[in-house]
């Protein structure tokens, strides 16, 4: 996958987040689990793309 694929991939996620949000509430198991969706996507970019491990 490029990196251009990738970061649409991301944007596509975010979008979707934030309509389940808007629909279902920021702390509803739906956008939970999107968020947890794009956490991984987010981590994943940054491993491939920019070489950075998060810190915790």
């Amino acid at each position: 996958m490029s990196k251009q694929e990738f970061l649409a991939l991301i944007e596509r996620k975010r979008a979707e987040l934030i309509e389940i949000a808007m629909i279902s509430g920021l702390n509803s198991s739906t956008a939970l689990h999107y968020s947890q969706e794009l956490d991984n996507l987010l981590n994943e970019y940054n491993r491939i793309f920019l070489k950075k491990v998060p810190s915790y």
